[in-house]
């Protein structure tokens, strides 16, 4: 089994082929066709093919956006956790200050490289991209989606 190319700020971007390849094009595909449809033909048949396909485009982003909302959870949950045990006490005291964005992007930093990466982000008010962008060592994350 080959192994994966070590993962940085280029490659950390994760595609799921079956969801952003198929599945999205399909539905917004067949949403344009039930707006076309409803265009040239009005009628009840069409208004109700074209609500019957918004509500599943509408249910496929939600059911995606449910799923990555829990990561995010679970990775805030995460990364409080390791930050209690890698910082000091004077950091360690600061971790709720610490936003839901600026933690996801800090599991991407190495062990020895967090604390420095917390006093940036919470000094400076670092956005994700700034932080992302900041790590030396780059700590894999390969199960998000």
């Amino acid at each position: 089994m080959a192994e994966k190319p070590p993962q940085t700020l280029a490659n950390h971007t994760r595609w799921d082929p079956l969801f952003h390849f198929f599945v999205m094009p399909v539905f917004a595909l067949s949403t344009i066709a039930a707006i076309v449809m409803f265009l040239w033909h009005p009628g009840l048949h069409s208004a109700g093919r074209f609500v019957l396909v918004a509500a599943g485009t509408v249910a496929i982003f939600k059911i995606r956006l449910y799923a990555l909302r829990v990561q995010d959870r679970v990775i805030r949950l995460e990364e409080r956790l390791r930050l209690a045990t890698l910082l000091s006490e004077p950091l360690r005291s600061r971790i709720p200050e610490l936003t839901e964005a600026q933690l996801i992007a800090i599991r991407f930093a190495s062990d020895a490289e967090v604390p420095a990466c917390v006093e940036r982000a919470l000094s400076g008010k670092l956005s994700r991209a700034d932080i992302k962008k900041s790590i030396q060592n780059w700590r894999p994350d390969y199960w998000r989606v």
